[in-house]
């Protein structure tokens, strides 16, 4: 099975827009649709759960929470997932403004590992604008989290870019901690050395395939990734 692990929609898109999220998709078997920082909120996230509720069999949601300011109960989440359908969150530390450590954020961490719920912290690419805290994008940052909730499966999106090594330290330390390998076929030799970089640190399983619809597409990142995976040897790994 194949899983684009990092998508997006305008949940305020027409239905032409929408559609054709999904048809960029046929070229894998399921993909998962994250909340926008645009979108974040009750509004949006019921918004994303009426579309992914149309395409339920190939598609799951990740709500866009910011524990700063939304709800944060159990109740809450269990009200996203069994209402609208949303299986998991997306957080945009850099751009809300928090720490991931910060205090709201570990109460919300606590819910999410109550109802077994992953998070995808999503805090790199695309370029965040001038007034995101870049400080917060710093995968080391989740070490806290990851060792106060060591069941809590956690996402270090876009591999953590420019911080691609903390990435690689963290995922290998933490065994709930994973990482979205996001494919931009623009940037053949930036993915290339992650993967090498990944099979270094024998961390090639804990590797997530994304394409960050809309800026790629799944069957332009597997065609990406296929030519360069055909040169290179990538050994199992030795953890």
């Amino acid at each position: 099975m194949i899983v684009d692990c990092h998508t997006h929609i305008d949940v305020s898109a027409d239905e032409a827009a929408l559609s054709e999220h999904y048809a960029a998709q046929q070229t894998v078997d399921v993909s998962i649709v994250l909340g926008r920082h645009e979108d974040k909120g009750a509004d949006g996230n019921k918004k994303l759960g009426k579309y992914v509720e149309r395409y339920r069999s190939r598609t799951v949601g990740f709500a866009a929470i910011d524990p700063t300011v939304d709800n944060i109960g159990v109740g809450h989440l269990r009200l996203l997932r069994e209402k609208y359908g949303l299986e998991g969150a997306v957080l945009y530390c850099s751009r809300c403004g928090f720490h991931p450590a910060h205090s709201r954020a570990m109460r919300f961490y606590e819910s999410a590992l109550e109802l077994a719920m992953p998070l995808f912290f999503h805090n790199t690419e695309p370029i965040p604008g001038g007034d995101a805290a870049l400080e917060y994008s710093q995968p080391y940052q989740l070490d806290e989290v990851a060792r106060e909730f060591p069941s809590l499966k956690i996402v270090i999106g876009a591999m953590g870019v420019p911080f691609v090594g903390q990435t690689l330290w963290m995922i290998a330390k933490h065994a709930n901690g994973y990482a979205d390998q996001t494919v931009r076929p623009s940037s053949v030799w930036q993915i290339y050395n992650m993967v090498v970089a990944a099979n270094e640190y024998a961390v090639m399983d804990k590797l997530l395939f994304g394409s960050g619809y809309p800026l790629s597409t799944a069957g332009e990142c597997i065609e990406t990734l296929l030519g360069f995976l055909s040169l290179i040897h990538i050994s199992a790994p030795t953890r």
